[in-house]
């Protein structure tokens, strides 16, 4: 077997792979479970998650991303070569080619640490892409053109927002506000309300049923099961969607004004061009209930929802690599 080319979205929250000429073949946790005592990997990626939260002392479950950027090398490393292997694109003549997605504020010293983690997993010639060009290629925009196109791609450890004109960025943003910021948020709350600990699961789960943060509301109720931090017993409570909008104000409000501080240093000319194309929505939390909405009321311009929002940048890399040979004197960092 040869080498292929592969495309990765190495996300603080999911991986996925997309190989040339195949599509999307993996989507998994970026989680990896380590023996404590001896470093050794025990599981990766959905197995690993499952374990978060629920392992005995001499195993943890980690998060090798955070932030969208590398935060464990050696983790890291295990957790690509494992995926890389299990899809098969290994060969023992050729190494694959690999387009990889990174933040749109990230430090030459991150993209190095990058590209050299990806080579020791097995990667022969090592692109970085930024990762807002990329999720806009795969929500179907034409960035080639010498028209404005806008896209706020929410993922697990980043926001990027981006206008981009004739293949490039013109004007970008990059903050560490996102779906496990969301998480966080209401973790703390009902930590801080209710004196109630719950886990990073749970919190997720009441993010994605009962989180809105439209200007309509959503109206929905969850019995929420944690330990008491007084008695140290479990407890349940009842939570609804209300409070959960509390509790992701700040951070809604940070991504919106990074939408704003985008639009504000954008040309007039492609301003124009944004108000009729509208802005594109992708990532994971773009599935956040009432984002769309509520980025409309404040942009006034507006937003829709990609068609497959947790796929766009995995999809975008599959577009890419199919003009890799044409693009890679440009996209190689």
């Amino acid at each position: 077997m040869f080498g292929r080319d592969i495309g990765i979205d190495l996300g603080t929250a999911n991986l996925l792979m997309h190989i040339k000429g195949q599509g999307i073949v993996l989507n998994e946790p970026s989680v990896v479970a380590v023996d404590s005592i001896t470093g050794k990997a025990m599981a990766v990626g959905e197995e690993a998650f499952q374990m978060v939260g629920r392992t005995p002392d001499d195993i943890v479950a980690l998060r090798p991303m955070r932030d969208g950027v590398i935060a464990d090398f050696d983790l890291t490393e295990s957790m690509l070569r494992h995926f890389l292997m299990r899809v098969n694109v290994r060969s023992t003549f050729k190494k694959p080619r690999i387009l990889i997605c990174c933040p749109t504020d990230i430090t030459s010293v991150e993209q190095k640490a990058i590209r050299e983690t990806v080579e020791k997993s097995g990667g022969k010639d090592v692109y970085l892409e930024k990762e807002a060009k990329v999720a806009a290629i795969g929500a179907g925009m034409d960035i080639f053109q010498p028209s404005g196109c806008m896209v706020v791609d929410i993922g697990g450890g980043t926001t990027d927002v981006a206008v981009l004109s004739m293949g490039g960025i013109v004007t970008s943003r990059s903050i560490k506000t996102a779906g496990d910021q969301f998480d966080s948020d209401i973790y703390h709350y009902i930590k801080r309300k209710y004196k109630l600990l719950i886990g990073e699961r749970t919190a997720e789960d009441i993010k994605k049923e009962l989180a809105s943060v439209s200007p309509s509301g959503r109206k929905e109720e969850k019995e929420i099961r944690g330990r008491d931090m007084v008695s140290g017993l479990p407890r349940t409570i009842s939570f609804d969607s209300q409070e959960i909008d509390q509790a992701l104000q700040e951070s809604v409000s940070n991504i919106v004004q990074a939408a704003k501080l985008v639009l504000e240093k954008t040309p007039p000319e492609l301003s124009a061009d944004i108000i009729d194309k509208g802005v594109f929505l992708t990532g994971g939390g773009a599935l956040l209930h009432g984002i769309d909405e509520l980025l409309t009321e404040e942009l006034k311009v507006p937003v829709f929802i990609a068609e497959e929002p947790l796929h766009c940048v995995a999809i975008g890399t599959g577009i890419m690599l199919e003009n890799l040979d044409k693009m890679s004197g440009k996209v190689r960092a």
